[in-house]
């Protein structure tokens, strides 16, 4: 029985994409608050692309065993913001946005080498191994994408959708926040309540993996 939620021959591949993923997600908050005016992380050392910076070491661990894993928070504080609402989301928004721009671009990259033949003149080998890390930087990056708008809190869905919630509302969930993240945990880690709930939420992913394709198709 394999002990690693992935092929374990792949695992390098799988921790440098995930060490990208995270990175480029965690930064794109801290960039982005800080910008708005809030430079709490860019204190912390968070406006960065250096994995070291957001690295959760056990959290990375859970997604390389379990399929399911996180990186440091990146702090915010919206007061700080001229518009706290709209720019708490903007600056929330920013992290998943990016994993969606990073399947695209690699995606984007991997339409022009096709149109200018590189391929060709491309080894059998190569062009499978280029295929298979492909596969996990679409896959991994779609899944932050989607697992991070589920509104539940600490995930970035909870903070945009916390923004419109009645102070009231609010209250309920921070206080009951840690039986609401134990319940959580249970369906990420129970299978059939997992491809009940977030299994057909990564379904999603075919979708909009066609919706680029589509776009690019466009253009190529």
């Amino acid at each position: 029985m394999n002990f690693f939620w992935f092929p374990i021959e792949h695992l390098p591949v799988i921790i440098l994409v995930m060490l990208i993923a995270f990175s480029v997600h965690e930064f794109a908050h801290a960039w982005t608050a800080w910008k708005f005016g809030d430079d709490t992380a860019y204190r912390e050392g968070r406006v960065t692309l250096n994995p070291l910076a957001h690295l959760d070491w056990i959290g990375m661990l859970f997604l390389v065993i379990a399929g399911f894993g996180w990186a440091k928070p990146v702090p915010v504080r919206r007061s700080r913001f001229r518009k706290p609402r709209l720019m708490n989301i903007v600056v929330t928004a920013a992290g998943p946005i990016s994993n969606l721009l990073l399947a695209f671009l690699l995606l984007f990259v991997f339409y022009l080498l096709i149109a200018l033949n590189v391929f060709d003149r491309t080894s059998s080998d190569l062009y499978h191994n280029i295929l298979i890390f492909m596969n996990y930087w679409l896959n991994i990056n779609l899944a932050l994408l989607l697992f991070n708008l589920i509104p539940v809190p600490p995930l970035d869905g909870y903070r945009i959708v916390e923004e419109f919630l009645p102070l009231r509302t609010r209250m309920i969930i921070q206080e009951n926040s840690q039986w609401i993240m134990f319940g959580f945990l249970i369906v990420v880690f129970i299978p059939p309540l997992r491809d009940a709930t977030i299994g057909r939420l990564m379904q999603l992913k075919s979708p909009i993996l066609e919706g680029m394709q589509w776009l690019l198709g466009l253009v190529f």
